[in-house]
């Protein structure tokens, strides 16, 4: 599990919302809330680990983007998102401003 954890770890990177748009076409990205590791749950859903992430689901602390999100973001294409990419997914985590 520690190699699965440093492998996207090396994986993780910043993107803006911009790069994204095809990504969210292909129905491939989810949201991860800011309360969440991003890593733990990348390596959650590489692992198959469902019923963390049904939790997580359940929660509403993993999503497809709403309509409303994907409106704000439009308005700012270049807003930065942490990013993972678990295949077929990209997991996206919005920028806390500082």
């Amino acid at each position: 599990m520690s190699d699965l954890r440093a492998e996207l770890t090396e994986n993780l990177d910043e993107a803006e919302w911009e790069w994204l748009i095809p990504h969210v076409q292909r129905d491939a990205v989810i949201v991860v809330a800011v309360d969440l590791d991003l890593l733990d749950v990348g390596v959650a859903i590489a692992s198959d680990n469902v019923s963390e992430v049904q939790t997580w689901i359940n929660g509403a602390l993993i999503s497809k983007p709403s309509v409303t999100q994907m409106g704000e973001w439009n308005s700012d294409r270049t807003k930065r998102f942490q990013t993972l990419i678990v295949q077929p997914y990209v997991l996206v985590q919005e920028k806390i401003a500082a």
